[in-house]
């Protein structure tokens, strides 16, 4: 006699744990989805992982996995593997990478930006891992090619440093407290040009929309621009706490006899404080908007709603993968 399965072949873990329509929802998934500990996992432990959300996909439920247990193997599998095409994703471009890379680059251009060639190499260390997150987590399954790779690499790294250069010049007579949000200028600037570049396949052919219950339905640019636009906000906003609020604590700092006594304590703690900021701006910024975001099927392009209406005249709404 089969013992019965001690789960229910009918939890829908195509979808994140909490209700995605509410920002409380996303954050709780996104502190899962970006949790740096996930990075120490093992690559057996990613592949059972992957082996249990797979098996239970295809509707075979493994004997003594709890709910839990199933939850888990999912968010370890969301933060190593790629939603639309399954594959491996590169650690350091990994969102769980999010916090510690970005802590100890940010914290290093917030303390190194009095000289230019600290400048010039901080915000090409900063463009170089940018465009590792942004290949990494791209949406759809489109490829990328290496032309289009070293185009918005060497665009963003230029935008990047051009406009940390040209600030730094022209708050050269301002107070000190404002030289230290030129990174900060330039790290905006940077992505504006970094992820459109980076993503300019999706703008070309677009990416798949697809129904309420995952049915792919076409590709559309009208979708890739919204998603873009999305991701450049969040990753603006990721970066704002880290990069405004640590320069007014340490302008303070470094005018009291401590600092003065123990000089070589300044980077670290500037990485602490952008560490302590960005556990927090990372989630919740990645929580802005819904990963699987939609839009009305009228809102679309012409070729592609026209598409969609020959299949199913009723369909108001198409989702997409915005990516990350």
């Amino acid at each position: 006699q089969k013992m019965p399965p001690s789960l229910p072949a009918t939890i829908n873990i195509r979808e994140p744990r909490w209700d995605q329509s509410t920002f409380q929802g996303r954050a709780k998934h996104f502190f899962m989805v970006t949790d740096p500990r996930n990075l120490l996992l093992s690559g057996a432990t990613l592949e059972e992982a992957r082996r249990v959300v797979e098996d239970y996909r295809a509707g075979t439920v493994h004997p003594g996995l709890t709910e839990d247990q199933l939850w888990r193997a999912k968010y370890i599998y969301d933060s190593a593997f790629h939603p639309d095409t399954g594959e491996k994703m590169i650690l350091v471009g990994r969102m769980s990478a999010q916090v510690p890379m970005n802590m100890t680059i940010t914290g290093c251009m917030l303390t190194f930006y009095r000289t230019t060639p600290a400048v010039l190499f901080w915000q090409w260390v900063n463009q170089s891992f940018n465009a590792v997150v942004n290949y990494t987590n791209r949406s759809g399954d489109a490829p990328i090619t290496p032309s289009q790779l070293g185009t918005a690499y060497v665009s963003a790294t230029t935008g990047a440093v051009v406009t940390a250069l040209g600030l730094k010049s022209l708050t050269k007579h301002l107070p000190a407290i404002i030289g230290r949000y030129v990174p900060f200028a330039a790290v905006a600037a940077a992505n504006c040009i970094n992820i459109p570049l980076m993503r300019q396949r999706e703008l070309k052919l677009g990416i798949p929309v697809t129904d309420e219950n995952g049915n792919r339905l076409g590709e559309s640019t009208a979708a890739a621009q919204k998603a873009i636009f999305q991701v450049v906000v969040s990753r603006i906003g990721m970066a704002a706490p880290a990069m405004a609020i640590p320069p007014v604590i340490m302008n303070m700092l470094e005018k009291k006899a401590f600092l003065k006594r123990y000089p070589y304590l300044n980077a670290p703690l500037q990485v602490g404080l952008v560490g302590l900021c960005l556990v927090f701006a990372t989630p919740l910024c990645c929580a802005l908007f819904p990963q699987k975001s939609s839009m009305p099927v009228s809102s679309l392009e012409p070729e592609v709603r026209d598409q969609i209406r020959k299949k199913d005249p009723w369909l108001e709404t198409v989702y997409f993968n915005k990516g990350l």
